[in-house]
């Protein structure tokens, strides 16, 4: 299992799985954040994917899982997979979508971890979320 020690705004450690949410909208970050946060998890919402980037890049513990939609404004969800990948090559990652299906990775030699398709059953998010860093 992956646990990635973080520090809380007041400076406080954590021993929560740090989730990083990336996705160009506000509701569906705010939905992964409310179905994820009771389960434990500690969820960092990214609406520009260059920020989730510069995060990733800046920080001194991975989170523990990233979660990414595919079509975004400035990024899509592959690049943004690739970029994580070149930073951290282990990262987990879990890509999302509603306008692609599996195949826009099939053949590529970057790939996320797992894939789902929205609109996901608040189950299927947590399975996956669990498949991938555990409870």
């Amino acid at each position: 299992m992956s646990q990635t020690k973080s520090r809380s705004a007041q400076g406080q450690a954590t021993d929560k799985p740090v989730i990083y949410a990336v996705d160009d909208e506000v509701m569906i970050l705010e939905l992964f954040t409310m179905l994820l946060e009771p389960l434990g998890y500690r969820v960092l919402t990214f609406s520009d994917p260059a920020r989730a980037l510069e995060s990733l890049s800046a920080s001194l513990t991975r989170p523990a899982l990233i979660i990414t939609d595919y079509a975004m404004h400035s990024l899509n969800g592959m690049e943004l997979i690739e970029r994580c990948r070149a930073i951290a090559p282990d990262q987990k990652i879990l890509l999302a979508s509603g306008t692609v299906g599996e195949e826009v990775f099939e053949g590529t030699p970057v790939r996320p971890d797992r894939f789902i398709t929205k609109p996901f059953k608040t189950g299927e998010l947590i399975a996956a979320v669990r498949e991938l860093i555990g409870p």
